[in-house]
């Protein structure tokens, strides 16, 4: 750019949009795009409440009534599980005066009641009892925010659009890929948040690219070949494949990374070997849990899926890991970490939680950390992004694809 990207959001007509136009392609996002809080909340417009988002597993509300708060933003969104067993996803905003209706992180309830002025809706969002309203007042008219949601392959999908963009090809590649895997008789294992104090968008573009796994994952590399180029592992991968045919096994994989101009969520799916002798993703590359889905036994191979720009799914044939992204502010975010295994499987008995959740916890740890000291670095006035690598193909394809998304009405 001729003009400091940072003058060049305060001074033009359509700052942002400027600043869109002026990035150079094959090269990463200026300094603004990961503090500037214009720039923030038209990601929230048009990136988070377009999109739609895994916001969990369903195994976490496996009760009727069972209920659950998760925040994203400014967004409380309460899930909850109703008496007849669907799953529904409703803010927590009383429609009255704006108070938060579910004070309790989580629980078993089949009414919420609003703690100002006891409104009482139901689990389902609908307005039950509002105290002392006139006679004309219509208690249908003044349900909870209801959100759209789809459940696949036992992962809780949520959209805040009005019309949200067709789902129909992730259903299928879920189906094709989770599926194989058993994902939805799966259960969580267990959990873990890691706050990062970075822009989202750093979090994501540090996840997508395995370029930076050699330095900075020195466990993950030991096991995982995705850390050399494509082109390297290409015998190891059809040797995986092999594998996986043998076992009578065809896991679906696709590139669906569409920006939402057609009207459909995004999605791209694709394998990867493991290491010969590499059974898992672990500290000594074994099992750590039992076989899920319909594996017999181990490929020795990984299947990742990249979702609607939030959502990052990791299948092992023995568990599975949920990635999802979760904005805060301009300059913070979280990380969530769900490890799946098999419905039936019992903590002490079929796997130890430590061996479980070694490695994830591990590099994602480093992940933090490198994230953190490249926000520190981004505030620079004197950064300017440097050429993506290579390596880094699935981090240009996302910034191509966020770009878009943003430059949209």
């Amino acid at each position: 750019m001729t003009k400091d990207a940072e003058t060049l959001i305060k001074t033009s007509t359509g700052p942002i949009d400027q600043l869109i136009a002026g990035h150079r392609a094959g090269y990463g996002l200026s300094r603004p795009f990961y503090h500037n809080a214009d720039i923030y909340q038209r990601d929230m417009e048009r990136v988070f409440r377009r999109h739609w988002h895994c916001i969990a597993h369903e195994s976490v509300i496996p009760n009727a009534n069972d209920f659950e708060v998760f925040r994203i933003d400014t967004e409380q969104v309460i899930v909850t599980r109703a008496a007849d067993g669907s799953i529904h996803a409703i803010l927590n905003v009383c429609r009255h005066r704006g108070a938060e209706v579910c004070t309790k992180q989580k629980g078993n309830a089949r009414v919420f009641v609003c703690p100002y002025h006891a409104w009482t809706y139901g689990n389902d969002g609908s307005l039950r009892a509002a105290r002392l309203m006139p006679k004309e007042f219509k208690r249908e008219d003044h349900g909870l925010k209801t959100l759209h949601v789809r459940v696949v392959e036992g992962l809780i999908f949520i959209s805040f659009a009005e019309v949200p963009l067709d789902f129909s090809e992730v259903e299928h590649l879920l189906h094709a890929t989770c599926g194989q895997y058993g994902w939805g008789s799966a259960k969580v294992a267990y959990r873990e948040t890691y706050p990062v104090a970075a822009n989202w968008k750093l979090a994501v573009e540090n996840y997508v690219e395995c370029y930076h796994c050699g330095p900075a994952h020195p466990e993950y590399s030991q096991t995982h070949a995705l850390e050399q180029p494509l082109h390297m592992i290409e015998a190891m991968n059809d040797a995986m494949e092999a594998r996986t045919y043998a076992l009578g096994i065809e896991v679906g994989s696709g590139n669906r990374w569409q920006t939402s101009r057609e009207g459909r969520e995004a999605i791209h799916a694709f394998r990867y070997a493991l290491y010969e002798g590499v059974e898992s993703g672990s500290e000594d590359g074994k099992a750590v849990a039992p076989l899920m889905g319909r594996f017999t036994d181990f490929d020795g191979g990984v299947t990742s899926i990249h979702l609607g720009g939030t959502t990052f799914l990791v299948c092992y044939p023995d568990h599975g890991m949920i990635y999802r992204f979760i904005p805060k502010t301009a300059e913070t975010c979280e990380m969530e970490l769900i490890w799946l295994v098999d419905g039936k499987a019992e903590e002490g008995k079929d796997y130890d939680l430590d061996r479980l959740t070694w490695l994830w916890k591990v590099t994602t740890a480093e992940d933090k950390a490198i994230i953190e000291h490249t926000a520190r670095g981004v505030q620079s006035h004197y950064f300017v992004p440097g050429p993506i690598a290579p390596m880094e193909h699935n981090e240009l394809r996302y910034i191509d694809w966020y770009l878009d998304e943003i430059s949209r009405p």
